[in-house]
C-alpha cells in the first residue's frame, strides 16, 4: 500500500516550485498582470519559425536524434543542463557553494539530487556581488572540499553583473581549491549601459547557456553547455545523464534554435535594447521603497528590491499585492532573500508595462504608507 512515508525524501525535501505557487497566485487574482516569470515578450525570429513550420512533416522531426545534439547546431555553437552537471559533477551528500541571492531552481537542483550541504555565501550589500573573501575561507576551512561553486551572470534573481576582475578571482579560488564552478551564463545578451558580458574558461569551469530568453525559445527548451574538453571522461559522463534524461533534445527545437543563430546576435541586441525603457517604468514604480532599496538592472531581466523592514514575510506581501492590486512578483524568499522582491522587467511589452507598473506604484505607495490594506 502507498503512503507519504514511502515517497523519496531528497525530492519530498526539496523546496516547492515558487513558478508553481505564483501560478496558483495569478489563477486567484483578477486580471492580475505578471511581474514575475522570468521571459521575455519577444518571439523567435521570424525566418527561423517560417523555416520550422517547413520541417513538421520531415520523418526525422518526430525520431529520437543524437544525445549531443545536433552535428550542425553543434557545429553553429563550435562547443559542446544545470540538473545534468549537477547529477555528472557532484555525489549526494556532496557540499556545494551558492550565493544569496540565488537562482531558487538550481538551489532545487542540488536538493532533489541529494546534494545536502548547500553552502549559501553573502553578496556584497551594495552590489549584491559574490563575497570572494567569504569563499576564500569557506574553500579553505571547509573539509571536504566544496565539489562545486556555481553563479549566475548576469545575475538571477539580482540582476547584477559580476565584474570581469571579480569572475577571475573566483575562478582563480576554485582552481587552487580543487573545485569545480559552473558558470550560469543564460542572460550573456542582456547587458545595459555600455556592460559587455564576457565568458571565461578553465580545465576546472562549465559553462551554461541557453537560447531561451535571447531567441525568445522559452517553451522550446533547447539550452547547451561548453565544458573543458580536457578533462578525461567529462564528455562520456554527461552523455550518460542526458541519455537517462531527456535522451535529446526535441529535434524541432533544435532546428529552431540553428535558424534562430543564423539571424546573429544583432538580432537578439535590438530586441533587448527596447527593455531599457520597460526598466526605467518599473525603477519608477519602485520608488515607494526608496532609492537605496533597488539593485540590480545592470544585466538580465531583473530588479531586486528590499520591501519595508517590518514585512519580512514577503510571501505575504505577493498575495496582497496580487489580490488588491492586481500585480504579481516573486518573493524574495525563494532566492534566500526574505523581506525582498524580484521584479521581470522583460515579460511585457512598453504598453502593458506601464500598466503594470502603474498598479506595482499603487501597491507599494499603499503598503508603504497603510500597510496591507484589506
Amino acid at each position: 500500500m502507498g503512503s507519504f512515508g514511502m515517497l523519496a525524501r531528497r525530492v519530498v525535501e526539496t523546496d516547492a516550485p515558487v513558478m508553481v505557487q505564483i501560478q496558483e497566485i495569478i489563477r486567484g487574482a483578477k486580471n492580475a498582470m505578471s511581474l514575475a516569470q522570468g521571459v521575455v515578450y519577444w518571439q523567435p525570429p521570424k525566418h527561423a519559425l517560417e523555416k520550422v513550420k517547413e520541417l513538421v512533416w520531415d520523418p526525422s522531426i518526430s525520431r529520437y536524434g543524437a544525445d549531443e545534439g545536433l552535428p550542425e547546431l553543434r557545429e553553429a555553437l563550435q562547443k559542446k543542463a544545470f540538473v545534468n552537471l549537477v547529477l555528472t559533477l557532484c555525489d549526494a551528500g556532496d557540499s556545494v557553494v551558492m550565493f544569496a541571492p540565488y537562482y531558487f531552481n538550481a538551489y532545487m537542483s542540488f536538493q532533489m539530487t541529494g546534494i545536502t550541504n548547500i553552502l549559501v555565501g553573502p553578496g556584497d550589500p551594495k552590489t549584491l556581488h559574490p563575497d570572494a573573501e567569504w569563499l576564500e575561507r569557506t574553500l579553505l576551512e571547509s573539509k571536504p572540499v566544496p565539489k562545486l561553486v556555481t553563479v549566475v551572470n548576469p545575475g538571477n534573481p539580482s540582476g547584477t553583473y559580476i565584474p570581469d576582475p571579480l569572475l577571475k578571482r573566483i575562478s582563480e579560488l576554485c582552481r587552487n581549491a580543487g573545485c569545480w564552478l559552473v558558470v550560469d551564463n543564460t542572460y550573456e545578451y542582456f547587458m545595459y549601459d555600455g556592460r559587455k558580458h564576457t565568458c571565461i574558461e578553465g580545465d576546472h569551469i562549465v559553462n551554461v547557456f541557453s537560447f531561451s530568453k535571447a531567441y525568445g525559445m522559452m517553451g522550446w527548451r533547447v539550452g547547451y553547455i561548453a565544458y573543458p574538453s580536457e578533462v578525461e571522461g567529462l564528455a562520456t559522463q554527461l552523455l550518460k545523464v542526458q541519455d537517462n534524461i531527456p535522451i535529446c533534445a526535441s529535434i524541432i527545437s533544435q532546428r529552431l534554435a540553428l535558424f534562430s543563430l543564423e539571424t546573429g546576435p544583432g538580432w537578439v541586441t535590438e530586441q533587448v535594447k527596447d527593455l531599457i525603457k520597460n526598466r526605467a517604468l518599473l525603477l519608477d514604480a519602485l520608488s515607494p521603497l526608496g532609492e537605496e532599496a533597488v539593485k540590480g538592472g545592470e544585466g538580465a531581466i531583473y530588479l531586486w528590491a528590499k520591501l519595508p523592514d517590518h514585512y519580512m514575510d514577503d510571501f505575504k506581501v505577493v498575495r496582497w499585492l496580487a489580490k488588491r492590486h492586481g500585480i504579481v512578483v516573486i518573493p524574495g524568499s525563494a532566492s534566500g532573500g526574505p523581506g525582498y522582491i524580484r521584479v521581470s522587467f522583460g515579460g511585457l511589452k512598453e504598453n502593458d508595462t506601464a500598466v503594470a507598473a502603474g498598479r506595482l506604484k499603487r501597491g507599494l505607495e499603499e503598503l508603504v504608507r497603510d500597510g496591507m490594506v484589506q
